[in-house]
């Protein structure tokens, strides 16, 4: 194969197979996109695009072949995310999203690091009589080696910043387990000054939060595996658990879908979330592969940020869109999401 020189920072219009096959091996630092789901919207109705297969197995092998070409340009350091929706058919849900990536799995020399779960805070409001409304999607992150780069601490970064608490809530209920436990009276005053000075600890910043035990409310550890914390359930009849650094990173993003009414594309793709995974795993210059560009978001997103992109999408409509979207983004911008 011979390969070309694709620029940075470019769209290009055309099948995403063609397209990657002429990057060179090795070249990417991130590849993050969401293929168009298995006949659950129009995207165009561009011949060759995926999505309107006449069979899953078919958008499956079809998808293989994509993501094939994906690993081969990612760098031994470089990270793979990948979004997919699920798919009814004759009342039953399919599990689309996990049957890809358990076939991606048994194909390529990748390992599945997290799946981290898309959490919609403004889900299409369209209540069904016999089933719940969907309002989660998962990322699944793929990683070649385990030597992958990661930055946990820009994940989610302002809410550490943001992060605030009401003096009248914080510690509360513990308030009430104390009053109604079966400690002595002295136990309870003790058990009451020392929660007050870790609320306060909490309020002055010098802590990220605590837990509580409290002797025959809470189960209470075995043999020595908590040494000092058993000791303490056992003499005092309570144990404070100080929490020190920033707020623990979960496999939760929320944030909401996107809806811009001028552009022209039925599933855009949230810039907020697309933020999260860049900072977590890139740093500023990397390049960044959407196979499946779309309306843009992803370019979008590395032009606020500082990193390089390349993105590849089928309809020409789009490819414009995506144009016009990364011509009027603005470098240093952050989309939050509180």
């Amino acid at each position: 194969m011979d390969y070309v020189d694709i620029r940075r920072n470019s769209i290009h219009c055309g099948d995403s197979l063609t397209i990657l096959q002429k990057l060179e091996d090795s070249s990417v630092n991130l590849v993050i996109t969401s293929p168009p789901y298995y006949n659950q919207r129009d995207y165009g109705g561009i011949p060759g695009e995926v999505g309107g297969e006449t069979s899953l197995d078919q958008y499956m092998n079809r998808l293989y072949d994509v993501f094939h070409e994906c690993i081969r340009v990612l760098r031994p350091d470089g990270n793979l995310v990948v979004n997919l929706g699920d798919k009814y058919v004759g009342g039953s849900l399919q599990l689309v999203p996990y049957r890809f990536a358990l076939g991606l799995l048994e194909r390529e020399p990748l390992k599945l690091v997290n799946e981290v779960t898309w959490v919609k805070l403004n889900p299409t409001p369209r209540q069904f009589r016999r089933r719940l409304v969907s309002s989660t999607e998962p990322f699944f992150h793929f990683v070649k080696d385990d030597g992958y780069y990661y930055d946990l601490d820009s994940f989610q970064s302002h809410k550490d910043r943001n992060r605030k608490r009401s003096g009248k809530n914080v510690g509360k209920r513990y308030y009430e387990l104390i009053k109604s436990s079966d400690l002595s009276d002295d136990q309870k005053q003790l058990a009451r000054k020392e929660l007050e000075e870790v609320i306060e600890e909490v309020k002055r910043g010098e802590l990220a939060g605590f837990r509580m035990k409290i002797r025959g409310i809470h189960a209470e550890p075995f043999g020595g595996q908590e040494g000092g914390r058993k000791s303490q359930l056992d003499t005092k009849g309570f144990t404070i658990i100080r929490m020190h650094g920033r707020s623990l990173k979960r496999d939760v993003i929320e944030g909401p879908v996107e809806t811009i009414r001028w552009l022209s594309h039925p599933a855009v793709y949230p810039e907020y979330v697309v933020q999260e995974f860049v900072k977590l795993l890139t740093r500023r210059g990397d390049l960044v592969l959407d196979p499946f560009l779309g309306s843009g978001t992803t370019a979008v997103v590395c032009k606020r940020m500082g990193r390089d992109f390349i993105g590849i999408d089928i309809n020409p409509e789009y490819c414009r869109l995506a144009e016009e979207r990364v011509n009027n983004a603005i470098p240093g911008e952050e989309e939050w999401v509180i």
